[in-house]
């Protein structure tokens, strides 16, 4: 890629009135996070010295990411065109002097090599006037087409204007381009809108730079790579692209995913080494999964650490701020809440450890839950290495277990705990001698006489 400076315009007009929606359409998510911030992470992992996204209705929903990217907005108060909404940009970046590439808010997986690869383009030999980026559909549909001879683009033209020939073309224009500064404005101010949608084309300019005797280059990505999204159907589609090259990477990094297909990660999951990760888990923002993990099926982790050699599910559900701890143990239809479950401690069964910090070793018995908000507040609840909670125990915290204690089944335990000692915290069992026998007769009689 070259030294020269870089900036990126992003188009974010667009009504996106086929998603139904009160949210802007750059801002629904991809594997948790706002297809817009996918794009302007992979500019930002280039450097460029500016980016600008230009916005429409909506913008005030767009500007809050933006600002956060260190970006700034342009407004396009009408929609006339992709040409007419990147000269919106040229405000921002009057006193720019390097390569532009102009990407598409909704476009969001195109990767920060392609875009490389784009700007780079244009410090070939020849010197493009453009460097345009294409790519080769299963179906073409009412993309624009490329005629290019070894790369060279001899003609690009909009499906609608295309002839039959033309649209036999099988290499389509994907909207995204590099242009260098000293070219993109002058040759912008020269489009016009002498077509079948009467607007005006962002495409146009290549062929005005042919008109001058300069050329432009295409370079091909993968059909997925610049994939759009317009709907909520095709939101689904550019979502499963995008897992389907997550699961690949996991996998070609060291997991093992018994079912690939129903695996579904965020987009900034960590997994480490020879994990192994069973069908139908759910990774929402915020994981990070140490070595040697064993993940059964149906769990659901999110906000939520796990260190190596660790057990969890199946139908385990940790929530943000779970911490388990190395070779720890977390069961079938455990949850865990802002807790912490110390090194080799195990919770197996049926438990809610919310607000709790779990020693090494401890044992927590089936059907136990730390009563941690009392309709106010949430407290917490400590239980020391190598203690023992017997089963169907409630905690209420604020309450301490001490290292090594044991709190008999069935507890409901309000007061701290000393460490080694036996706490049982539960009515006291009362025996009454044929009881059941009287009590059947009665209400059997009572049945007949009802008759």
């Amino acid at each position: 890629m070259s030294s020269a400076p870089f900036a990126a315009i992003i188009l974010a007009a667009g009504k996106g009135t086929r998603m139904k929606s009160d949210l802007h359409k750059v801002l629904h998510p991809i594997a948790g996070r706002p297809m817009l911030a996918h794009l302007m992470d992979s500019v930002d992992r280039l450097g460029p010295a500016a980016k600008v996204v230009v916005t429409g209705a909506g913008r005030e929903q767009v500007e809050e990411l933006v600002t956060t990217y260190e970006g700034v907005t342009a407004y396009q108060a009408e929609q006339l065109g992709t040409a007419h909404a990147v000269l919106q940009a040229r405000e921002s970046l009057e006193r720019f002097q390097g390569d532009i590439i102009i990407l598409y808010g909704d476009v969001p997986l195109v990767g920060t090599e392609t875009m490389a690869r784009l700007i780079a383009r244009l410090h070939a030999p020849d010197e493009p006037a453009v460097s345009v980026l294409g790519f080769r559909p299963a179906d073409g549909l009412a993309y624009g087409r490329i005629i290019a001879r070894d790369g060279a683009i001899e003609k690009m033209v909009e499906y609608k204007d295309a002839s039959p020939d033309e649209r036999c073309e099988t290499l389509c224009n994907s909207g995204l381009m590099a242009v260098r500064a000293s070219d993109l404005w002058t040759l912008l101010e020269r489009v016009g809108n002498d077509n079948a949608a009467g607007e005006y084309y962002l495409p146009d300019i290549v062929m005005l730079a042919a008109a001058d005797g300069r050329g432009s280059a295409v370079i091909e990505a993968e059909p997925w790579e610049v994939a759009g999204v317009n709907s909520r159907a095709e939101l689904a589609e550019v979502e499963a692209l995008w897992q389907q090259q997550r699961r690949a990477r996991a996998m070609a990094e060291g997991a093992t995913l018994i079912a690939p297909e129903t695996v579904w990660f965020s987009h900034d999951t960590v997994i480490g080494r020879d994990v192994t990760i069973e069908p139908n888990v759910r990774f929402g923002p915020g994981v990070t999964i140490g070595d040697k993990v064993m993940i059964h099926a149906f769990s659901h982790i999110e906000g939520a650490t796990v260190a190596a050699g660790a057990d969890i599910g199946p139908y385990a559900r940790l929530r943000p701020g779970a911490e388990v701890g190395e070779g720890a143990r977390v069961g079938n239809f455990v949850e865990m809440k802002k807790a912490k479950l110390g090194r080799g401690a195990k919770a197996n069964h049926l438990t809610y450890l919310g607000d709790a910090e779990v020693g090494p070793g401890a044992n927590i018995g089936a059907g136990t839950i730390t009563c941690n908000y009392d309709g106010f507040g949430k407290y917490p609840t400590r239980i020391g290495e190598g203690a023992f909670i017997g089963s169907n125990s409630a905690l209420v915290a604020p309450v301490t277990i001490g290292a090594g204690a044991i709190v008999g089944a069935g507890s409901v335990v309000t007061r701290d705990v000393s460490a080694d000692a036996l706490a049982v915290a539960r009515g006291m069992q009362e025996e009454r001698p044929g009881w059941a026998t009287r009590f059947r007769e009665k209400m059997r009689a009572r049945k007949k006489r009802d008759s």
